[in-house]
């Protein structure tokens, strides 16, 4: 076989198998509130039932000085706006949340009186694999992230993991410089 035919052959069968790949290989990464972000004019509530929250994905919390981010660890937490028993607190105005399990996590804004005027979300995570219900609550963490990813108007990013793009893209240049 010509050395050309097998190494376009071999650069086909890569793309094929990157095309294969599932699903679930993909994270997203949702901000919260959308284009308004974490803010008291934002219905948290129709934001959040618009979004399907699966592990591996992030949330990422955009908002002023005005506000924080403070993690609540029950549902009554939650509906009380008991936002003195946080589990996690962060107001470095880009916090980002990793969805490390199927569950439910509730959020609220620390700043008095800004929870019991709505700015607050309950967040359900399921499997990757499945849209089925969760059954536990997750691990919290915050960082910056600078994963790249490409943007979307519902405020939800798609992000292919960094070492598969990067063994993506040698491959294909390896191939490519052998076709030339």
């Amino acid at each position: 076989m010509e050395k050309n035919t097998y190494n376009m052959l071999l650069l086909v069968s890569f793309v094929g198998m990157l095309l294969m790949l599932p699903e679930q290989g993909l994270a997203e990464q949702h901000v919260v509130g959308g284009k308004q972000g974490w803010d008291e004019s934002t219905d948290f509530d129709s934001w959040a039932s618009g979004q399907t929250f699966k592990v591996g994905d992030t949330l990422v919390f955009k908002y002023t000085t005005l506000h924080n981010v403070a993690e609540l660890g029950s549902e009554s937490a939650y509906k009380n706006c008991d936002v003195g028993s946080a589990t996690n607190s962060m107001s470095d105005g880009n916090s980002v949340v990793k969805l490390t399990k199927a569950g439910t996590r509730y959020f609220a804004c620390g700043t008095p009186g800004h929870c019991g005027q709505g700015m607050k979300v309950k967040i359900t995570t399921v499997s990757a694999s499945s849209d089925s219900s969760p059954s536990s609550s997750s691990t919290p963490t915050s960082s910056s992230s600078s994963t790249p990813t490409s943007t979307s108007t519902s405020g939800v990013t798609r992000v292919l993991g960094s070492s598969v793009s990067a063994t993506a893209f040698i491959v294909v240049s390896y191939l490519m410089s052998m076709l030339c």
